[in-house]
């Protein structure tokens, strides 16, 4: 399936679409999702007006069901619904986004930052490398990535996060 977040036609399911719903398909394509967070997304889908068979029987899934059954049941919602899941890469890049923006806004904590997931990632813009430049890939390579200099790290993490948020180039639109 390929990304669509063509949103210029008025009637088009994209721009229909409950956003949170959207957004977690593109999460879901990076592994960024929690599984057992879908079915609340579909039960607040509903409660906004949105309605399929699929999303019905999402949204009443319990938040432990088998995660085969809640993968499935997401992605016939999404089909129901028009909602085309996008590629993994740009869906990766739009989660690498999503962690600037929480990060710009304060949100994200250190452990958040911390993974090796992302340095492997094939970035596409200088925002992107700069803002993957500065995240340490694992645990144990905080003190040798950071320095000693804690404090200044944060700094340019904060204007490297800052500068991928006011360059969006992948994602929903809304």
């Amino acid at each position: 399936m390929t990304a669509t977040d063509d949103t210029s036609e008025p009637d088009s399911p994209v721009r229909s679409a409950y956003p949170p719903l959207v957004e977690a398909a593109w999460l879901y394509r990076a592994d960024q999702v929690c599984l057992e967070d879908l079915p609340m997304t579909a039960a607040q889908a509903l409660a906004v007006g949105m309605d399929t068979p699929a999303l019905c029987e999402l949204a009443g899934l319990p938040r432990h069901a088998d995660p085969r059954d809640i993968r499935d049941t997401f992605e016939r919602a999404l089909e129901d619904m028009g909602i085309i899941l996008p590629d993994h890469h740009p869906s990766r890049r739009y989660a690498l986004r999503r962690l600037a923006m929480r990060c710009a806004a304060g949100e994200a904590d250190l452990a958040e930052l911390v993974s090796d997931e992302w340095s492997e990632m094939q970035v596409e813009t200088a925002e992107e490398q700069a803002f993957v430049a500065l995240l340490p890939p694992c645990g144990c390579c905080i003190e040798y990535t950071l320095g000693l200099d804690n404090a200044a790290w944060e700094a340019q993490l904060q204007v490297a996060a800052c500068a991928l948020v006011s360059h969006p180039t992948v994602g929903p639109c809304f």
